[in-house]
């Protein structure tokens, strides 16, 4: 093992060159041999990939969002349902808006900004807290949602397996996040060919729908369900209510478009510019994509259901049949809106590492994996997406009044806060720079109009979160809105206890730690024998003030282990406690209990707890914790060590 050493320097750190390498397991062959830290700038991807990885929600959204806001006209009736393209134009014309003020973001924090980000150095502690809950629940909520629409693409074409719609969802979940764990390097070649099959499959539908309606060809949808139709026996008037719930439902289509800035580390340099183009590139297909299925299924007729897609039926009506072409667009909608859930996937475990960083989630979080992801964010996503599948039944109707809230919630805190950098900016002198933490600020000469934009996008943004609160509210929306609120307290009590735990073991004005007066040792035993005389031997280097401690629920034993001690103790003293109770732990513990309270302020005890270990793992089962109670026991104790000095046996 190569030792770097500057003889020189009088410095007692020495540096070790590692020569550790993996062994292969189970775990290199799910999800590949671990990768070096080194390999860091090799695992990043360019625009093409980039696509597949983070604009596959946002692209795939364009499967139910028209139908979710055709399901809120169909309370007033088939004749509403024209009302969708004027609602689909508009939710273009926010696109526009947002993709311009995500851009600007993009270029003003290379490093990856994102809601979180630019709202903790821009607007404080407390909003970035509120975009880190929202993006998060926004983030599971995805997957949720994704999968569960992927479902019901399944069960359109194939009606018999509705019964086994959750099962089919949490699978789904599991196998997304074993590709995942295996880097974004390799989840995105694994996602790629899909994204691009969705897009040749519903780019050529609805070329081909257009090209038929232009020459006259182009009919009605045959048999169409008209399950939700028949819910509503009294139409509702076209109210203006009824509008803004269609539009809050439509803007669905909207999610995942902040997906591309909060993931801007994984990109190639120059990270802004692939980054950037990557995102006009995912504007420009989403809003085409979503008007040119809305004005189409006006066209055909078709009705929204839970039984039967929209996308279903606008393909079935194209190609007139359920053919081939048919088939090719339900599997490629259907593994969309699975990948979908990978947009979460690549940038969850990115922000929980982010908020982990700052004390507010576990740190654990913050720890990149074996693949260089983080891991354990990968994990936690899925088991909580998945519990949600169960709860809400895969049903993609259930599940969207909670979807909107949270990521129009962190599009208006990002846009804010981009708004006050801009202003920030105009403050500053030519070559004059502020260092923040995220970034650095410097003069921009178009910061008046910058500042406009992302103003303009914070008002719009707003004030769509508040028509979806107030239209989505009984129908599920309250849950996220009590939900957040928790989610910050959770955030600030979590980064109560790092900064409580960091200012006590602060070694500010801490002085000198002091020297141990007496080290007393406790060697509880339930026999003599190896592995018990070599605790001893132990013991023996630690101190001379060695008690050895029998717990006796049985006299002959007790009077057994008395003979051999005074043959095999070496002169230690042996106190044997009597448990007339039959109980082992408890009297030890008060013994102990006892010992502490005549302790010295600069005294220590130790508890040396012999143990025999089994070479056979299963056979450690057949033999009692000791070491393992005892340090559960007593972990909260102050100035008690527990040491296992553990005897193998074959």
């Amino acid at each position: 093992m190569a030792m770097n050493i500057d003889e020189n320097s009088g410095s007692t750190v020495l540096h070790h060159d590692s020569k550790y390498e993996p062994h292969r397991s189970l775990s290199t062959w799910l999800i590949g041999r671990p990768l070096a830290t080194a390999d860091a700038p090799e695992q990043t991807i360019g625009k093409a990939i980039g696509l597949a990885v983070f604009s596959s929600d946002a692209l795939s959204s364009v499967a139910y969002a028209p139908q979710e806001m055709l399901i809120i006209l169909a309370a007033a009736g088939v004749g509403a349902f024209h009302l969708s393209i004027p609602l689909a134009l508009a939710i273009c014309g926010l696109l526009v808006i947002l993709t311009l003020s995500y851009e600007q973001t993009i270029h003003a924090y290379p490093s990856g900004g994102g809601a979180y980000i630019v709202a903790r150095d821009n607007l404080g502690e407390l909003p970035a807290q509120i975009a880190a809950a929202a993006l998060l629940t926004d983030y599971i909520l995805t997957v949720a949602v994704s999968v569960s629409s992927g479902v019901a693409q399944i069960v359109s074409a194939f009606p018999k397996v509705y019964e086994f719609r959750i099962e089919f969802g949490v699978i789904m979940v599991l196998f997304i996040m074993l590709i995942n764990l295996r880097g974004v390097k390799e989840s995105g070649y694994a996602f790629a060919i899909p994204t691009y099959f969705f897009l040749v499959t519903i780019l050529g539908t609805i070329g081909y729908g257009f090209f038929r309606y232009f020459t006259g060809s182009l009919g009605q949808v045959v048999d169409a369900p008209r399950d939700i139709i028949e819910l509503h026996n009294t139409l509702q008037p076209i109210t203006l209510f009824l509008i803004l719930k269609a539009f809050a439902s439509g803007t669905s289509a909207l999610t995942g478009v902040e997906a591309i800035s909060n993931g801007i580390s994984a990109f190639k340099e120059p990270r802004s510019s692939n980054a950037g183009k990557t995102l006009i590139i995912m504007a420009v297909i989403l809003g085409s994509t979503m008007l040119g299925i809305t004005f189409l299924a006006n066209h055909i007729g078709a009705l929204p259901s839970e039984e039967e897609t929209l996308i279903s039926q606008l393909a079935r009506t194209a190609f007139d049949t359920r053919g081939v072409f048919y088939l090719m667009v339900i599997s490629a909608t259907t593994v969309i809106l699975i990948m979908a859930a990978n947009t979460a996937f690549a940038d969850f475990p990115r922000l929980s590492a982010l908020v982990g960083a700052d004390g507010f989630l576990p740190r654990q979080l913050a720890f990149r994996g074996s693949r260089l992801v983080y891991s354990r964010g990968i994990v936690a996503l899925a088991l909580i997406a998945s519990l949600l599948i169960v709860i809400f039944q895969a049903s993609v109707t259930k599940l969207i009044p909670l979807y909107a809230i949270g990521v129009f919630l962190s599009f208006s805190l990002s846009q804010a806060g981009m708004a006050h950098r801009w202003w920030k900016s105009g403050k500053l002198k030519a070559g004059e720079g502020k260092l923040e933490r995220g970034s650095t600020v410097i003069l921009d000469s178009k910061w008046k109009f910058k500042m406009i934009v992302n103003g303009f996008g914070a008002i719009c943004t707003t004030i769509i979160m508040a028509v979806f609160a107030i239209t989505k509210f009984t129908d599920g929306a309250y849950v996220v809105i009590i939900l957040l609120p928790i989610l910050v307290l959770t955030f600030y009590s979590i980064h109560r206890h790092y900064r409580n735990v960091a200012k006590k073991l602060s070694l500010e004005s801490f002085g000198s730690a002091g020297r141990i007066a007496r080290h007393r040792v406790i060697l509880p035993i339930g026999g003599v024998h190896r592995g018990t005389v070599a605790a001893l031997r132990y013991a023996k280097t630690l101190s001379d003030d060695i008690t050895a401690v029998h717990v006796s629920i049985d006299e002959d034993e007790a009077k057994k282990i008395q003979q051999k001690w005074e043959i095999w103790g070496d002169g230690t003293r042996l106190v044997i406690l009597e448990s007339p109770y039959r109980v082992f732990i408890e009297p030890l513990l008060k013994y102990i209990d006892e010992i502490d309270e005549t302790r010295q302020p600069n005294d220590i005890i130790t508890i040396v707890v012999p143990e025999f270990v089994p070479r056979n793992a299963l056979a450690n089962a057949l033999h009692t914790q000791t070491a393992v109670v005892l340090r559960m026991a007593l972990r909260f104790r102050k100035d008690i060590v527990i040491t296992d000095v553990t005897y193998q046996v074959d």
